[in-house]
């Protein structure tokens, strides 16, 4: 039988202890010691699981208190000069978090996932230095549990410098590393540990090919150690460079055989024999279970150019849940397919021994609980060329849109979540109050934020979606072919958790899901207040879609339903409505080649959904904390009025990529991070305006936070509008100013 292997864990908690520790320390409520004890039980938990379910080698050291990115940052002396007057978890959480006057690192998506990392950031000021204490205790405790099945998960130089912020040489740097990672592996020896797995999941990138001569170098470097190396990708294929990968010196080679398609590659360059190939089978980023047939006969196929093979999930499973076995209340049918991390663990045993009677029957079941909707399908099968396009080029219907002042100000949609919101929300769900009550609370709720942003003077206001848990679960909820469940939880970043719907049947929209809450917070003021919808590609992309069904065709049909809330949203009096797409970056390929397939339908399917507006509905988007310079054209194929943007946290290399691209509509770059419990300061936003008029014109420029205000307390969220206010007034004034000036020189000529 096949050994198995785990490439990595859930790392929350089954009940997200990771979450309330973490936020009661950063409040002041528990301290350090608490909270490493709380991570330490979790961690011993997730080895135990792995453990029990008969893994043979089990990954350990993607364990984290924030982002994994971020320990090997700290490990390796990586650390802005900015943070150098900090230590410890003061140092490590400022990094993560940022502090008065002391920006965090920037956070970007982890490839093509929804998980984010904290970039490294390194320049000339920095030389590395080694301090793995921390990983080498984690290390020598995974042992405690586990024994000689512990094998040491460490990010590889290559992938680490790949994800910087680098302004130094990529290869001068890679020497400074490589010594100390060589250290690292001779501290390992000495616990007795034979197999370390490298992570390089760069090495699937398509600029991967230009690292070549860098991964030779470190992989004959770290190969002298005398370890057995575990050279590890994921997320796609490794293309063009299998050849020279599988040649390295290493003595494992893992590679995703669910994305991409690494079995064509090895099919036609074969395998080298004397090589274990760790055959990442059982989808990591998937709560569907194998397909049996499909994937034994892959397994077969695998063992006859590499007899030498283990079997693994296709990379962490920190994508997925713990377990499906708690959601009781998901149809059996459907629970009967669901593969979470504890069913994959014991997927992998089943194929290792091609036991697999039980899976074909649980398929069966839920071919038949699962019909298709004709009027869906129907409905899809007319759409005409007309419905992915505004009925006016944007030039003309611009003037016909909401008029505001210079630099407009609003914001991304949600405003602080509350205890007191969500304890609404729960006595609602338990039955403790009813309908009309629950709704009383939510308008209460809708009429403050209202009122603050009326005081505060923003110009286009927001009703703050204090009825919705999240952004994709809340319309996931209104719409039919959706499942949920009650402790699906992953990790976004840091303490942050969504629970991804499950996509299981056709989507379509029984009845309006906004548009009751729009009324009310419109009837609170006379400002304009947008409609807010999360868009089709994020639904989908920050879902479990079934995996049978082409994705574009899930995201028409989510598009269509959104396309009628629109309408209603509209009718209502609407007058701007806002389409947030962050995930559209995110679900871009890995590879080039690939882009073009995956962009046409993502922008039509925007386009479906705003397609119908009037000309005088102004359609906003938003896309936080994605880079999407190489795909602008992409961008401005969605049409939108105005986009907003990350841009505190950042340079303004988004903007300066807008302005030599000549992008013609209106943009929001934020001006607050929200990621961060620092208010900014009125210099610091003015600075920024001062930045966006050097790359924008300023009657494209829009004012606003980075992201929604969800994750913020109020008395954070009012001091830091209340100086984005007065910035903005700042620079009204000295456009008034110039204005004035040029039409007095006008006049005496």
């Amino acid at each position: 039988m096949d050994r198995t292997q785990t490439l990595g864990y859930p790392r929350i908690g089954k009940n997200r202890e990771m979450k309330r520790a973490l936020e009661a320390y950063w409040k002041g409520t528990l301290d350090g010691d608490a909270l490493l004890a709380t991570f330490a039980e979790v961690t011993r938990e997730s080895w135990q699981a792995q453990a029990a379910a008969g893994i043979d080698l089990i990954g350990v050291g993607m364990e984290t208190l924030y982002d994994h990115v971020l320990d090997w940052s700290v490990r390796f002396g990586l650390i802005p000069p900015r943070f150098r007057n900090l230590g410890g978890l003061d140092r490590y959480f400022a990094m993560a978090r940022g502090v008065p006057g002391v920006p965090a690192l920037d956070m970007t998506k982890w490839f093509d996932t929804n998980y984010h990392y904290l970039a490294p950031e390194i320049d000339a000021s920095i030389t590395p230095q080694a301090n793995f204490d921390d990983f080498l205790a984690l290390i020598r405790a995974g042992q405690a549990v586990l024994g000689a099945r512990v094998v040491p998960i460490v990010l590889g130089p290559v992938t680490l410098l790949r994800l910087a912020r680098l302004s130094v040489d990529f290869g001068d740097m890679l020497s400074a590393l490589l010594p100390l990672y060589r250290q690292l592996l001779d501290d390992l020896k000495v616990l007795g540990v034979t197999e370390v797995q490298m992570h390089e999941p760069a090495l699937v990138l398509g600029d991967a090919a230009g690292l070549r001569d860098d991964v030779e170098t470190t992989y004959t470097t770290l190969a002298e150690a005398g370890l057995s190396l575990n050279l590890v990708t994921y997320f796609d294929d490794v293309g063009q460079n299998y050849p020279w990968i599988v040649a390295l010196p290493v003595d494992v080679i893992s590679l995703d055989f669910t994305r991409g398609n690494n079995l064509a590659l090895l099919q036609t360059h074969g395998w080298p024999q004397e090589k274990t190939l760790g055959a990442g089978v059982v989808d990591a980023r998937s709560v569907w279970r194998v397909r049996p047939a499909e994937t034994l006969a892959l397994l077969a196929t695998l063992r006859g150019y590499a007899p030498q093979m283990r079997i693994g999930a296709s990379s962490s499973l920190q994508f997925v849940p713990y377990t499906a076995a708690r959601e009781k209340a998901l149809p059996d049918a459907l629970r009967g397919v669901l593969a979470f991390a504890e069913e994959k663990l014991a997927e992998l045993r089943l194929l290792a021994a091609g036991k697999t009677a039980d899976i074909d029957a649980a398929w069966d079941a839920f071919r038949a609980f699962a019909p298709t909707d004709a009027a869906v399908q129907a409905r899809l099968d007319a759409l005409q060329p007309s419905d992915f396009t505004r009925a006016l080029p944007y030039a003309e219907r611009r003037p016909l849109q909401v008029q505001l002042p210079p630099f407009p100000t609003t914001t991304i949609g949600s405003f602080p979540q509350t205890p007191e919101v969500r304890r609404l929300r729960a006595r609602f769900n338990k039955g403790e109050i009813s309908q009309a009550e629950y709704e009383a609370g939510i308008d209460a709720f809708i009429g403050y934020t209202i009122g603050v942003q009326d005081g505060l003077g923003l110009d286009m206001l927001v009703h703050g979606e204090s009825e919705r848990t999240d952004m994709v679960e809340y319309f996931a909820q209104k719409m039919t072919g959706f499942a949920f469940t009650q402790n699906g939880w992953v990790q976004s970043f840091g303490s942050r958790y969504v629970r991804p719907p499950i996509i299981y049947a056709d989507v379509s929209r029984p009845q309006p899901m906004t548009v009751r809450e729009f009324r009310v917070a419109q009837s609170y003021t006379q400002k304009p207040v947008k409609g807010m919808l999360t868009g089709p590609v994020t639904i989908l992309n920050w879902s479990y879609p079934r995996t049978d069904i082409p994705r574009h065709i899930i995201a028409y049909q989510i598009a269509l339903a959104l396309r009628d809330e629109i309408a209603d949203l509209e009718a209502a009096g609407a007058r701007a409505i806002q389409v947030d797409e962050p995930a559209l970056r995110e679900g871009l390929p890995l590879k080039p080649m690939r882009w073009d397939a995956y962009l046409t339908w993502a922008v039509d399917a925007f386009r479906l959904t705003v397609g119908g507006a009037a000309p005088e509905t102004q359609i906003h988007t938003h896309m936080c904390y994605s880079e999407f310079q190489d795909i602008l054209s992409a961008i401005d194929g969605l049409d939108a009025d105005v986009i907003s943007i990350e841009n505190a946290r950042s340079g303004d290399e988004m903007l300066r990529a807008l302005a030599d691209y000549g992008y013609p509509r209106e943009v929001g770059p934020g001006v607050y991070d929200i990621h961060s419990p620092v208010v900014p300061t009125v210099e610091f936003i003015a600075g920024k305006l001062e930045s966006f008029v050097h790359h924008l014109q300023p009657e494209q420029i829009w004012v606003n936070p980075d992201c929604g205000l969800k994750t913020r307390a109020w008395d954070e969220v009012i001091p830091a509008l209340r100086n984005m206010m007065a910035a903005v007034q700042g620079a009204r004034s000295k456009g008034q100013e110039a204005r004035s000036k040029r039409q007095g020189a006008r006049s005496k000529r």
